[in-house]
């Protein structure tokens, strides 16, 4: 018999039979599932798994070879529609200081780090309450105590306790008290070193204060530390050079040790 399709014809009929073939499968295997926007994130990892991306993050940055992670367009729209609970991995406490670009220092892009600055990166309420929300409820498994080399908080408080201080706008001093004990006890175990040259011991000292300052007041820390679910490092950033000196982590296990033995901690995790 003769073939009187015309080639029109030939395309609707094959197109008719695929659509047909398609409502059969829908029918019999049901909807096909879609491709998701943006593929699911792997576990964040363990505390230690984490601060080896930190160190790792920190040797690219130095090293003058950063990949400059998560700064894309598709990273900025995803932080429009995601929780950053599912992504930030740790969260930092940094000085105001603009000589210190924290998320740089890691290599690290847009919701990668939960980052709360302060002159001096004091523990004073405001940081501690940012830092409580970083661990409880963005769930990052490490928090970073960083100081760095030639902090001004630091000089200045230095400057005065040893009786050459200058005068200072009226908010100032409140913020940086709390670097005071930080500044006593580096000149009372480097009796022997006077002027500048003590700053860099009390910068040390005022990492490890700020450790001590946060697990006195607040619970909810210790026992997130306590339950092994975030490691607190101490840490010092060079200006110099850019790579970050990881303090020892034995310091923070023996000032958590002697504030958990103190009448004066506070000891109500919730707010009333």
């Amino acid at each position: 018999m003769e073939n009187n399709r015309t080639p029109l014809a030939s395309v609707m009929l094959v197109l008719v039979t695929l659509a047909g073939i398609f409502l059969v499968g829908f029918l019999i295997f049901g909807k096909p599932a879609s491709a998701p926007v943006v593929a699911q994130i792997s576990a964040k990892g363990t505390p230690e798994e984490i601060l080896q991306m930190l160190k790792d993050g920190n040797g690219r940055f130095s090293a003058g070879k950063p990949a400059y992670p998560h700064s894309d367009p598709t990273r900025i729209g995803l932080a429009d529609r995601s929780d950053q609970g599912d992504y930030a991995y740790a969260t930092v406490l940094s000085c105001s200081d603009s000589r210190v670009p924290v998320e740089l220092i890691f290599d690290a892009g847009i919701m990668d780090l939960f980052v709360v600055r302060v002159a001096g990166n004091v523990c004073n309420t405001d940081e501690i309450g940012s830092i409580e929300y970083g661990l409880a409820h963005v769930k990052t498994p490490v928090l970073v105590i960083l100081g760095h080399t030639r902090c001004g908080a630091v000089t200045a408080v230095s400057e005065a306790v040893a009786g050459h201080g200058h005068e200072l706008e009226r908010n100032i001093p409140p913020l940086v008290d709390s670097i005071i004990p930080a500044v006593k006890r580096a000149m009372e175990q480097h009796a022997d070193v006077h002027g500048e040259a003590i700053v860099p011991f009390a910068i040390e000292e005022n990492v490890w204060q700020g450790a001590e300052d946060l697990f006195m007041k607040s619970p909810a820390v210790r026992n997130l530390v306590k339950a092994g679910k975030v490691k607190v490092v101490g840490a010092i950033y060079d200006l110099a050079t850019g790579k970050v000196e990881w303090l020892p982590q034995a310091k923070i296990a023996e000032t958590l040790q002697r504030v958990e033995a103190s009448p004066d901690k506070e000891t109500e995790v919730f707010a009333k």
